[in-house]
Formats: structure tokens, C-alpha cells, sequence
């Protein structure tokens, strides 16, 4: 395929980049991609004020197609390139859900961890490690035909741990160490055993 070069932009991360816009990212200059993060959001809040604005009263169930759909396809924008890490940036995120679910009036009274079982909703958070751990699975099994399971090393017979238990890489800073493949090491080296044989036995 011939590359457009009057489409094509030179990126140099340092300490004198400004912030550049990519395929819907925004990537800043130590890649902390909080920028992107606060646009997501903003957008997402803007698209809940369109759902209060033209309904009155809305159902559970029509509330859960238009959040889905709307807004929390925002927030899902990228998560896996632009997860972030730091509490109070998952905070920020987790709060756009927090307040959507207020918008239901049967339920708007409640706890948001009780608002989140009726709408049958995981919090954010949970679904981005989620996603880690299905990425993650797909590498080991060999559902990426271009992916090779050099991405992570894996333990072998003769060593503590199950078939598939990761091996976790040193990181001295942040952009390393929440980066994909030492950021899910911890999570699905916690996995339930049965859960990790299962895996190990479809590779096979």
C-alpha cells in the first residue's frame, strides 16, 4: 500500500512535543494520555445532557440502549491504548457512570453500586481489566494468527505456578509499567486455577 505523504505527520515524543490528535487519540508528551481521557469524558457528559434533555422520563430498559450506544462507546474509545492508571483519572471516568444512572428515576435514590446491579452494569474500571484479561487469553490460545507468545513469558512444567502463569518484567517508570503486557501480569496471574487449565488445555 503507497503512503499518502501529504497526509503523513512526524511525531517526536520529548520534552518540547505539543499534544497530537491520531485516529481519534490524543497523545501528549509522556504519553499519559489524560487529554485524551478528559475529552472522552467531556464528550460522554455532553451526550448524557442530550438524553436529559429530550426525555422526560426514561425506562430502565431504554436508558441501558442509549448509554450503551451513546455514551459509554466513548469512554470504551482506545481503552486498551489509553487506559488510565492513576485513581484519580479512573475517578474522573468512573463519575460519567456514577451520574448517568441517576438519570433513571426509579433508581436514582440508590447506592451507585446498587444502581449498577439493576442495570446489570460493571463498573468501568472492571471493564477495562476485563478486556485485559480476554486480550490476554487470545494471545496464549493462538487466536491471533500475526501475534506470537513472545508478547509475555510464560513459566514452564519444572516451575511454581500454573501452565500459563505470567512472568512480570522490571519497570522503573509509569509508561512501562501500565503498559499491556505488565499491567495484566498481576491480574490474570490471580486467576482461579481451573480458569488457567481450561485455557492451557483449548491451546493445546
Amino acid at each position: 500500500m503507497k503512503f499518502n505523504i501529504s497526509k503523513c505527520k512526524i511525531v517526536s515524543f520529548g520534552t518540547h512535543v505539543e499534544s497530537y490528535k491520531d485516529l481519534g487519540v490524543t497523545f501528549d508528551e509522556k504519553l499519559t494520555f489524560r487529554d485524551h481521557l478528559h475529552d472522552k469524558v467531556h464528550k460522554a457528559y455532553a451526550m448524557l445532557g442530550i438524553i436529559k434533555r429530550n426525555f422526560k422520563y426514561i425506562s430502565i430498559n431504554n436508558f441501558i440502549l442509549f448509554y450503551k450506544s451513546m455514551v459509554r462507546s466513548l469512554l470504551d474509545y482506545c481503552v486498551p491504548v489509553s487506559v488510565p492508571y492513576k485513581k484519580g483519572d479512573i475517578e474522573v471516568l468512573e463519575k460519567v457512570q456514577n451520574k448517568a444512572t441517576k438519570i433513571i428515576p426509579e433508581i436514582r435514590h440508590l447506592p451507585y453500586r446498587d444502581r449498577l446491579k439493576v442495570c446489570k452494569f460493571p463498573t468501568l474500571h472492571y471493564r477495562q481489566v476485563r478486556g485485559d484479561m480476554i486480550e490476554m487469553y487470545k494471545i496464549l490460545t493462538g487466536k491471533y494468527a500475526d501475534v506470537t507468545p513472545k508478547v509475555t513469558r510464560v513459566y514452564g512444567l519444572t516451575t511454581r505456578g500454573s501452565l500459563l502463569k505470567l512472568d512480570k518484567g522490571r519497570a522503573k517508570c509509569d509508561l512501562r509499567k501500565y503498559y499491556f503486557t505488565n499491567r495484566v501480569v498481576n491480574a490474570w496471574n490471580s486467576l482461579p486455577d481451573d480458569v488457567v487449565l481450561k485455557l492451557n488445555t483449548v491451546k493445546s
